[in-house]
């Protein structure tokens, strides 16, 4: 669980409810055509950029934002080293036995057992991370989409309530819906853009960056061991992926 994604959404819808609250009602806020025109409407425009799979499967995209888990590079660095030392002691033949939780670094160390050139296993490896990086970017767009789409659609619905309320001027009873209309679905679309769709799509982003680092760090470390480097030279190499403070200290 992303603490920091959980927390943020909620501490930012709390605080803006409860400038509702202080206003007077929250239920003043609620308006079931604005409601309409902006979320269900965002959404069907949203799903005319991109296919009905990929469109569907945003919401499984979206749970990246929450739910993730990813190693940590040290600790990845950490089984490597241990895989290093098992190949220079028993040979590529030693890694069958090792118990390997990292998909990725799985099919990595498959490729050094089979006996695969370099070059076969750093293109394979090299073209796994540009593909996944791609899938992420994907589900990446569409809550970009959502969050480009989402003000175009309140001040679309802006200008419903307007028309409206300018049509029946005449009726005072009608000028208060019309606009309610026009001016919630404008802060609708403000909140679903900037509270909801462009951070997740951040998070997305962040998300993709830390797994291609990490996959990068595994080919790297897998390159190394098909090359028979010492496993603490390579340690010290696969090092460069930590930030200063979390590298190994010598004396």
């Amino acid at each position: 669980m992303d603490l920091a994604t959980l927390f943020g959404l909620i501490g930012g819808l709390a605080f803006v409810a409860m400038a509702m609250v202080l206003g007077g009602s929250i239920t003043m806020y609620v308006d079931v055509p604005s409601i309409f025109i902006v979320f269900v409407g965002s959404l069907f425009v949203v799903m005319m950029k991109f296919n009905l799979g990929q469109f569907l499967g945003a919401a499984k995209v979206a749970g990246k934002a929450f739910m993730f888990k990813l190693e940590k590079p040290e600790e990845l660095i950490e089984r490597v080293v241990q895989l290093a030392d098992a190949a220079r002691k028993g040979g590529f033949l030693a890694l069958e036995e090792a118990e390997i939780t990292n998909p990725f670094l799985q099919k990595a160390v498959n490729m050094l057992v089979d006996g695969h050139d370099q070059g076969v296993v750093k293109a394979a490896l090299e073209k796994d991370i540009d593909l996944n990086a791609e899938r992420q970017e994907q589900g990446a767009k569409i809550f970009r989409a959502l969050g480009d789409v989402a003000p175009a659609m309140g001040m679309i619905g802006t200008l419903i309530g307007l028309v409206a309320m300018l049509a029946n001027m005449d009726d005072p009873k009608a000028i208060g819906p019309a606009m309610a209309i026009a001016l919630l679905t404008t802060l609708y679309g403000a909140m679903l853009a900037n509270m909801i769709a462009l951070p997740i799509a951040d998070k997305l982003d962040l998300r993709s960056e830390e797994e291609r680092l990490n996959r990068t760090l595994i080919m790297d470390a897998v390159l190394g061991i098909q090359d028979g480097q010492n496993p603490r030279v390579l340690q010290g190499l696969l090092e460069n992926y930590l930030a200063e403070n979390k590298r190994t200290k010598e004396d």
